[in-house]
């Protein structure tokens, strides 16, 4: 039997709104977790803010190394430890700044 071109195609299933990996419900709680670093350096606590910031990366990290490759989701950007270095190193290096600036007057 020859299909209409004018007949409407059968509706498409809709798309999921929900992470379908547990990496990508963690991913979701480190962005979070980093907009609220951002709100708390507009709320002029810049060293606490940046020190949330540096957490949430470090526990990205640490999540990255335990999650298996199919559970990780939107962790899963490199390599395993080449995501876990650049997470982890780079939440090392906030967090030691965020201590080592001095205060200004």
């Amino acid at each position: 039997m020859p299909v209409d071109p004018l007949e409407p195609l059968p509706s498409e299933p809709e798309e999921r709104r929900y992470p379908s990996t547990i990496g990508g419900a963690f991913y979701l709680a480190i962005l979070v977790t980093a907009g609220a670093a951002v709100a708390i350096v507009m709320a002029h606590e810049w060293r606490l803010g940046v020190r949330v910031l540096a957490s949430a990366l470090g526990a990205a990290g640490v999540l990255r190394l335990l999650l298996p490759q199919r559970d990780a989701g939107m962790l899963a950007v490199r390599h395993r430890l080449i995501d876990v270095a650049l997470l982890v190193g780079v939440g090392l290096a906030l967090y030691w700044l965020a201590g080592s600036i001095p205060d200004q007057p």
